[in-house]
């Protein structure tokens, strides 16, 4: 694999260079993989062997690199050295290079790429993934969605790095909005209703008593004293909240399997409305929490009284704020979980929130806030089904499947299916994941179903194609583990798929001789096989026709 063509030319350096090879093997850089010629098949850049040099008097970056070229020497594995703009080239002998990739990919199946030298002394973790996260009753936004498939990558990513990982979804299943929702379903709600599609029907209550509270304010003072009854423990509430959020969970647990993802706890606000006082009675102990004139608490974060540095931790009638809930869940997690990382994916509009709840925990003692990101991501535009605008993932799902089923239809090429429909959504669950997945997951983008379903060009649809009709993988893996941004990944499978098509027609299978025929048959089953590999650990599943 890679890393045994890195590592022999690691060797090589080290002896010219005296410095062990373990301390060059990550300098080793493999080229991109390009339809056009290559150059070059690793790299060594030596501006990196310099950065350690204790000498003001930086040498010439070019000079430097002609002059280490000419002290190595072609071996067996390394056919050819040159030199680029400070960077010192090899290409690895081809017939060496062919056989030991293949060999590889096919002996170490689906954790190809894993086993690299790349990853060899990376300690095994405990790591906390919070994604997904929808608010029970209120829209499952595209945001929603964005976080799901990205915590799901990061997710699969870690596990397959060999860390422990555990996979919650804390849903927003506390606040004002169940005042609203409990005094709404007292009013507007239907038992037959909630039973047979409990999203849909919760969303409907919700959406007519806001109406109604924005105009009576007896169904907004109803609310509150139902929100108040819920934190202090009211059975007859309790009883109600309950019922909304299990019948909720069972709907999230069946659209989530649509989607292939799922959790390993599912949490929520509500779990920390007794442990959120907790955390004022600590910042209090701490002198930390100070009272404003309205009665509300707050933590001044600068310590200044600077106002874009306060952080509201309770309301006025001492009810708890996502903030504190957020401190009481992260303390609670480091005590059940012992992390040693803890991710949250949610959108970039909530990047101060986290800076100040990390913030809060390291003036609090909790020297373990360091061990907490945030992973952020942009706002997708123009999401509407033919319905109109998302009101619940599953509205995306359905029209994934209805749109995609009409492409296979009007494609000659398509295959007599057993299970159409299933095709269908994985099929166009790859177009909409490697749309996301394409730029940095922190920039903005306009949703075009038109580019989702291309079956040409840089799409899943292509990607899903050519599976269904390689030495470089473990370093995208690497960068993927760095960032945790998955468009390193989608970028190498969709250049390898480009050259797979391209390999396809020109190497003939039929009418070939049959060692020739082998070798090209092994070829193919090696592409597929890293191709695999790569869209699982996006979150896609592929098919075998389509």
């Amino acid at each position: 694999m890679a890393c045994g063509f890195r590592r022999s030319i690691a060797y090589q350096l080290s002896r010219v260079l005296d410095l062990p090879p373990e301390n060059l093997i990550k300098s080793i850089s493999a080229v991109p993989i390009s339809k056009k010629e290559e150059v070059a098949d690793f790299q060594l850049s030596v501006d990196s062997l310099l950065e350690n040099n204790s000498d003001h008097l930086r040498p010439d970056i070019q000079d430097q690199a002609k002059r280490l070229a000419e002290k190595l020497k072609c071996d067996t594995v390394v056919s050819e050295i040159s030199t680029g703009q400070g960077t010192v080239n090899f290409k690895i002998n081809r017939e060496l290079l062919t056989k030991t990739v293949l060999q590889q990919v096919i002996e170490d199946g689906s954790k190809y790429g894993l086993k690299s030298e790349l990853f060899s002394d990376l300690p095994q973790k405990k790591i906390v993934v919070e994604f997904s996260s929808p608010n029970v009753a209120k829209k499952f936004h595209v945001g929603h969605l964005r976080s799901t498939i990205i915590g799901n990558f990061i997710a699969n990513l870690k596990e397959a790095l060999g860390h422990q990982v555990t996979r919650i979804n804390y849903l927003g299943d506390w606040g004002m909005q169940f005042g609203l929702l409990g005094t709404g379903f007292q009013l507007f709600g239907y038992e037959e209703k909630l039973q047979s599609n409990p999203l849909q029907h919760l969303f409907e209550v919700y959406v007519q008593v806001n109406k109604e509270a924005a105009d009576d304010k007896n169904v907004a003072k109803s609310a509150h004293e139902f929100f108040q009854r819920l934190e202090l423990g009211d059975l007859q509430a309790l009883s109600l909240w309950r019922k909304f959020r299990d019948l909720s969970i069972e709907e999230y647990i069946r659209i989530y399997k649509r989607l292939g993802v799922h959790f390993d706890e599912y949490s929520g606000e509500s779990f920390y409305r007794e442990k959120s006082q907790e955390v004022l009675k600590l910042l209090d102990r701490k002198g930390l929490l100070q009272k404003t004139i309205k009665g509300t608490a707050v933590v001044d974060l600068s310590g200044k009284g600077d106002p874009s540095s306060i952080c509201t931790v309770m309301r006025s009638d001492g009810t708890s704020l996502y903030a504190t809930r957020d401190l009481a869940a992260a303390i609670d997690r480091m005590d059940k979980y012992n992390f040693d990382t803890m991710i949250y994916v949610t959108d970039k509009g909530q990047k101060k929130h986290f800076q100040q709840v990390f913030q809060m925990l390291k003036i609090m003692g909790y020297d373990w806030a360091e061990r907490c990101q945030h992973v952020p991501f942009g706002v997708v535009q123009g999401m509407k089904t033919r319905r109109g605008d998302v009101t619940f993932l599953e509205d995306v799902l359905n029209e994934i499947r209805l749109r995609m089923l009409q492409n296979m239809a009007s494609i000659k090429t398509t295959k007599e299916l057993e299970n159409p429909q299933e095709t269908a959504e994985r099929v166009g669950l790859a177009a909409l994941i490697i749309q996301d997945f394409k730029g940095l997951l922190l920039s903005d983008y306009q949703f075009s179903w038109d580019r989702v379903f291309q079956s040409r060009g840089d799409t899943g649809v292509f990607l899903q194609y050519t599976h269904a009709r390689l030495h470089r993988f473990d370093e995208v893996l690497y960068r993927s583990s760095q960032d945790l941004q998955p468009r390193h990944i989608v970028s190498y499978l969709l250049t390898l798929s480009h050259l797979a098509a391209m390999a396809h027609k020109t190497l003939q299978i039929k009418h070939s001789p049959p060692e020739v025929a082998g070798a090209r048959l092994h070829l193919f089953r090696a592409a597929r096989c890293v191709l695999a590999n790569g869209m699982k650990l996006l979150g896609i599943t592929p098919v075998s026709r389509m």
